[in-house]
Formats: C-alpha cells, structure tokens, sequence
C-alpha cells in the first residue's frame, strides 16, 4: 500500500516486531514446505499431523503442547496417547497464522508486520497460548505489538483494520477493530499542520513556487499543503461496516460536518459502482485506486472488493445487489443531520440506487426527508427517477410529490420554529427567513415546471397526478407562470384525447395573468387549448396593455400639457420590446373591428325597430272599428257652420269691447283645439 515505509521491522527484537523463543524442545533450522505439506527440518520424527483447510502440519507434540492450552486440551481430553491427526479448520487467519504460531512454539524467529499481526493475534487467543502456559507466550507479544506499534502508526491502523475482514467475530471481541478505528478517528480529527506520516490522498493542485521559495523547504512549510480531505482515500479502502465504526468514531471527536459529508460521497463513488454521473469520472479509476491501496494488505476475497475490482462475470448479480444494498443503508445510517453536509444532487442519486435495490422503506423516508431539506438545490437530471415498481408512468412522478410535500413541511417547520432573540434581532430574523424561503420556493416552482414538462410527454400520466403535483405550490412561489403553460401545452400535444371538460380542468392550474407577452402570444394562436382560455388571455393581455399605457400617461402629465397621449404612447412604443409592439397592433385592429361590427349590428337594430313600428301603425288602422253613422257627421258639420257665422257677425257689431272679448276667447278655445 505504502512502498515508501515498511513496517515489516524485519531483524529487530520482539519489541521491534521480531519474536523468537529460546526455550524450544526440538533443534530446527526452519519449516520446509512440500505442495500443500509443511515440514519441520530436524532429524526427529513428526509424530502430529494437524490439518487445516486443504494445508497440512507435520509437527511434535511437545513444542505445541507446552505453550498452546487449547492442543493440551484436544490431546489429553480424548485419553487417547496414540491421537496422531488434528484438524483445526476454524483457526482465525487460517493456516498462514498457524505457520507463524507454529515457528513461534519451535522457537524461531517470526517477523510481525501490520498484515499479519491481527491475524496471529486471534490465532494465538484460538490456541489460548497465554501467560499461564509460559511467560511471554504468543498472546502477551501480539498485543504488546498491537499496543505500541501498530496503534501509533496511521498506516498500520488502516492496515490492521482492514485485514479484520476475514477475522469476524474474533477480531471484535478482541477489541482490535474498536482500537484501530479509535486510533484512525483521532489521527483524522488533528490539525493538518501537524501531519508528520504519509498517506495516499493527492496532494492539493498548487502553482509552481517562485524562484524566492524554493530555497525554503522546511518540513514546516511543506505541511502547509497538507488538504482537509488527505484521509478520504486511506479509509475508502475498508469494508463498509469498518468503515461506518471509523466515521462514528469521528463524529464523537467532533470532526466538521462537511468533510463527513464528503467522505461519505467519496466512499460512495467509490464503492457503489452506478452512483457517479457519466462523465464525471469512471468507476475503473476508483477501482484501480482501492486495488492500488490495497496491495500491501492480505488480499480480501469478499463481495465489495469483487464488485469494484472484478468484472459481472465474476460475481453473482445477486451477491452484488446484496452488498450494495448494504452499503447503502449504511450510508443513509450516519448522514449527517446537518442539511448542507451532503449535496442535493448526491442524495437524489443515493434514493435512485436505493430505490433500484429495494432498500428498507424506513430508511428510504428518512432520505426522501433529507432531500426535501434542500430540495431547492436540485436538478432536473436528478430528479428524473425512472419508476422500478410496476406503475405505468415512466418516471416515479408519486417520489416527486413526496419530495415536494417534505420540502413544503420542512419551510413551515423552519418559518414557525420559535426564536429565543431580541425583539428587534427576531423581526429582522423573520423578515430574512421570509425572504429565504420565498427565494427557495421560486427556486422549486422552476424545477417542477420544469419536471412536469419532461413527464407530460409521458402518455401514461394521469391528469389527476398532473395537476395535484402543478397545484403543490402556493401561488406567491410563481413570479411567472410560463413554465407551467409549456408544461401544459406539452401534455396537451401527448394527450389528444381529452375532452373539453378535462382541458377546462387542466388549464385551470395556470393564471392567465401571469403569462408573459411571448406566452400570451402563444396561447392566443394555440388550437389545442380550450376557447374559454383563449378569451380570458386575450382580456388579460389587453388588461395589461390598457394599464401600462395609462400608468406611463399619468406619470408625464405633469411634464407635457399639448398632446400628451400622442407623446406617451410614441415613447412607450419606442421603449417596448418588437414583440410587444407586433401584440398591441394586432390587439387594436381587433378592437377596430369589434366596434365597426358592434355599429353595423346597432343600425340593423334600429332599422329592424322602425319596421317594427310602422308595421304596428299600419296593423292598428286596419283593426279600429268606426264609433259613428252619417248622421252624426252631418249635425258636426252643420253646428260648425253655425258657430263660424255667428261669430262673423259679432265681429261687425259696434260693441267694440265686447267685440274685443268675444273675439279672444273663441281664439283661446281654437288655439287649444288646435
């Protein structure tokens, strides 16, 4: 894993990692091994056999006997002197401990290194070679080494904890993955300045040094560049319930929750294999890297290392999925609570793969949860999940609503939560926090515009998960409802089918009044949307029109007095956009023939009313019966006839006053005849 530092300690005493026993029985000069059978090189005569796995021993009693309390146990229990074959296929760390446990009772020398020391050590508590038996016996030595050697070192730590893998359940009760993983977390959590081992993260890309500070290469300054992140790639390499034990132990130390966080995304890419983006990085590097890493530790055989490093022929789909189940729940176990310490983006990827591999529902709500946190920081990329279950949609539009049903709780949650400052200090709290969330509402309202667009296309949507998830968001959260007539245009051309009624339903969910000019302009011309709504555009539209126009003549009254509606318009035409101009010549020449129709209709009227007038007149004379005979007309005549010449001859009388009288008042009473 390291080739610039070996811990291998070769040639040094015990404490340096060397063990040796003087006080042996049996003259060697070493084990000889033969395929898959182990000698010892003396002159003596094996007379036991143990056998582990497919490897065999041929040893002596004593040598074994005398430092080991489990083969004393095995031997004289049986009361069988003669017992010349035992097999020991449990033995923690299989035959490759028991060779060095073996050396060790014939007292030759025994190099511990980090990859082989958790291994001897459990070997050696299976064996129960304790202090009992001999001072100084295997179990004391191992963990002497342990404590001292391996404990102080970054490098042995990592090391040690990943050769445990294969040592489960004995390694834990031990106590070796608790130590290393405590050792681990506090070497994590100090100061980067202080860094004095070496470790495999990149170093940070830096500019070339000047001329003037090359010459100044002290170890202080070259610790300056050590990163925040130097200890993701070391612990990256371990299994994913060592590696959860490691990152709880950081979490108590009081690391930061962002770099927690990003370890958490970093072993993720890492280990899950289609959790990254394409393009941002191919799975084959962070497989070549932890293959890298790993070289220098026994070779781990399990199912994670054969997901990153091996190919799909090589593992079972079944045993993959397992293991990647696994690790995702793990994962989503010790997220932080913090809502910025992972990105929207990677928790949405996370709730795909968890979805795609049947995660436990209890965790996926808790990230569905965490997503709904910030839910404003996603991406449409991101939300497109396809739907795994049996629904008929193409995407799991349902995932989205819960998505933005949490993110809808967690803004009341935020806005309600009490505040224990001042008076002055919570208002102006309240009004940042009212601003935040609006800017974090508008921010969803674009994204789930933006979603219903993409699933409309899907014929499979219902109209009624359309509009329940359009009509999620209050109204104050869209400035703009442009997006949502693109979304409903768009499920309009995927569904031709629709009656009136459910067009008239889906239309509903949009605010005319918030369309834009362009929008406006479109729906006007789109067949596909109900008459109803055309209208109530066109009216909105020309709404707006009316306004801006007599807002920018109220606003230059003061400044021209001759003509100022001409002026206001000219400007205002001048300073709107083409588009805007194109909508008001097209509105008012529909105005202009309205009104010429509205004319026509009140002329036709008024004529249809004099016909009908002199219709009635003409129907009146032809009905009225006559009220008189010839004779009443005739006395008529003849009493008008008399009553003229009487007066004629009052006018020739020479009563001139009363000639004046007489003569007025039949005038009155013609006057008023008349």
């Amino acid at each position: 894993m390291w080739e610039s530092e070996s811990e291998s300690v070769s040639g040094r005493d015990y404490g340096n990692g060397v063990l040796s026993n003087t006080k042996h029985g049996v003259k060697t000069d070493g084990f000889e091994q033969k395929g898959q059978s182990w000698y010892v090189a003396t002159d003596i005569p094996s007379d036991l056999l143990v056998q582990i796995g497919d490897v065999s021993f041929h040893l002596h009693k004593y040598p074994l006997l005398s430092r080991s309390g489990k083969m004393n146990r095995i031997i004289y229990e049986t009361r069988d002197e003669e017992l010349s074959r035992i097999a020991l296929n449990d033995l923690p760390g299989g035959w490759d401990a028991f060779e060095l446990a073996a050396k060790f009772c014939y007292g030759i020398a025994v190099d511990l290194t980090a990859t082989n020391i958790s291994g001897l050590r459990c070997a050696a508590e299976y064996l129960e070679m304790t202090e009992d038996l001999e001072e100084g016996n295997l179990i004391f030595k191992t963990e002497a080494f342990l404590s001292y050697v391996v404990l102080s070192s970054w490098r042995d730590s990592i090391l040690v904890l990943k050769s445990c893998e294969r040592l489960s359940p004995w390694a834990e009760n031990l106590q070796i993955v608790r130590r290393c993983s405590e050792s681990i977390a506090w070497k994590a959590c100090a100061n980067p300045k202080g860094i004095k081992w070496q470790y495999t993260g990149r170093l940070p890309s830096v500019s070339s040094p000047k001329w003037n500070e090359m010459k100044d290469s002290s170890p202080s300054r070259n610790q300056q560049l050590v990163p925040p992140d130097w200890w993701f790639e070391d612990v990256s390499i371990l299994r994913i319930d060592h590696f959860v034990r490691v990152i709880t132990a950081i979490k108590v130390k009081g690391m930061r929750h962002e770099l927690i966080g990003a370890v958490l995304m970093h072993y993720a890419t890492k280990w899950i294999p289609g959790l990254i983006k394409e393009g941002s990085g191919s799975l084959d590097d962070c497989s070549n890297s932890s293959t890298s890493n790993g070289s220098s530790s026994s070779s781990w055989k399990g199912g994670l290392h054969m997901i990153v490093s091996g190919s799909r022929d090589e593992v079972p789909p079944t045993v993959q999925a397992k293991d990647q189940r696994m690790i995702i729940e793990s994962l989503i176990s010790i997220i932080p609570q913090q809502k910025d310490s992972v990105s929207c983006s990677f928790l949405l990827r996370l709730l795909r793969m968890a979805n795609l591999l049947k995660v436990a529902p209890a965790l996926v709500t808790e990230l569905e949860k965490r997503v709904g946190m910030q839910f404003e920081q996603a991406t449409l990329a991101d939300l497109l999940i396809p739907s795994y279950n049996k629904s008929e949609t193409l995407y799991d539009v349902d995932l989205a609503q819960r998505l933005l049903e949490h993110f809808l709780v967690q803004e009341q949650t935020e806005s309600s939560s009490p505040s224990r400052s001042s008076f002055c200090d919570k208002h102006m709290h309240d009004a940042n926090q009212r601003g935040t969330n609006l800017n974090a509402k508008m921010r969803v309202a674009k994204l789930v515009d933006s979603y219903l667009t993409e699933v409309s296309r899907d014929r499979n949507l219902s109209l009624t998960k359309f509009q329940v998830l359009a009509e999620a968001l209050p109204e104050s959260a869209r400035t703009s409802d442009d997006g949502l007539y693109r979304a409903i245009d768009s499920y309009l051309k995927a569904h031709p089918t629709l009656s009136e009624h459910e067009r008239k339903r889906l239309c509903r969910v949009m605010d005319c009044q918030k369309l834009s000019i362009d929008a406006c302009m479109h729906a006007a011309q789109n067949e596909r949307l109900p008459l109803r709504v055309v209208v109530q555009v066109l009216f909105s539209e020309q709404v707006k029109i009316s306004n801006a126009i007599s807002s920018s003549s109220l606003k230059d009254a003061g400044e021209s007095h001759y003509q100022p509606l001409v002026s206001n318009r000219k400007t205002l035409l001048e300073a709107t956009p083409q588009s805007f101009q194109e909508g008001w010549t097209t509105a008012k020449k529909d105005i202009n023939t309205l009104k010429f129709e509205l004319d026509t209709v009140k002329a036709k009227y008024l004529q249809l009313q004099n016909d009908m007038e002199n219709l009635q007149k003409q129907f009146d004379k032809i009905t009225k019966p006559k009220q008189g005979s010839g004779w009443t007309a005739g006395w008529k005549k003849l009493s008008k006839l008399t009553k003229m010449t009487h007066l004629e001859s009052q006018e020739n009388s020479p009563h001139a006053p009363n000639a004046e009288l007489t003569r007025k008042t039949p005038r009155r009473w013609r006057n008023s005849i008349s």
